[in-house]
């Protein structure tokens, strides 16, 4: 596998200090097809307070959703503490997080089984829920419930859409039909985030 310069000495960083980095999500998904990509998505069990010491330049503006922002040699970084998330008070945020050190349990909060897919710092891919058997047959399958997963966070039906047409991927017939009889979600949605999504679909 060909190596990401930003991953090896931002894992290594982390790992100097003595906490784990992974690369995740979209990011791993991109690697795996191997796309172009120009953000990078990651996880980490180090908790915001603690990505201070050795990240003093990044942007703790959310570090109370875990959520750090990085620009590292001039490319976007998300770095995110691991963690469980509760029920979704207004169906797009979690009303409750709790922090974790395990990619077990921060896996389930992801929407689609090709976006769950954990890479480590020796690109080892973690994956708990067959993610890489839909990614080689080019299937879009929500984590778990469907329903629960649309009910969360409604963008999610976009999201599939959006993935179904960049990715050339087929929506699992589950999850499809999830998506027809939950559409009306879309309703409860700020209509910036639509167009957002809608934007990302043509580019």
């Amino acid at each position: 596998m060909q190596h990401l310069e930003i991953f090896d000495e931002l894992a290594e960083l982390f790992n100097k200090n003595g906490y784990k980095l992974f690369l995740v999500g979209g990011s791993v998904r991109d690697y795996l097809l191997g796309k172009e990509f120009f953000d990078y998505d990651f996880v980490s069990d180090a908790l915001p307070s603690e990505m201070r010491s050795f990240l003093p330049d990044a942007n703790y503006r959310f570090e109370k959703y875990g959520c750090v922002k990085l620009k590292y040699k001039n490319v976007k970084c998300d770095i995110t503490t691991l963690r469980e998330e509760e029920s979704y008070i207004d169906s797009r945020h979690p009303d409750h997080i709790k922090f974790t050190a395990s990619l077990e349990k921060d896996f389930v909060r992801r929407d689609f089984t090709i976006n769950a897919l954990y890479l480590d710092k020796d690109y080892n891919v973690i994956d708990y829920c067959h993610g890489q058997d839909d990614l080689k047959n080019k299937i879009i399958r929500f984590i778990g419930d469907p329903v629960k997963r649309i009910n969360e966070d409604p963008l999610r039906i976009l999201r599939a859409f959006r993935f179904k047409e960049k990715l050339g991927f087929e929506i699992d017939e589950n999850s499809l039909d999830a998506i027809l009889k939950n559409y009306h979600l879309i309703n409860k949605l700020n209509p910036q985030k639509i167009n957002e999504e809608m934007r990302k679909m043509k580019n």
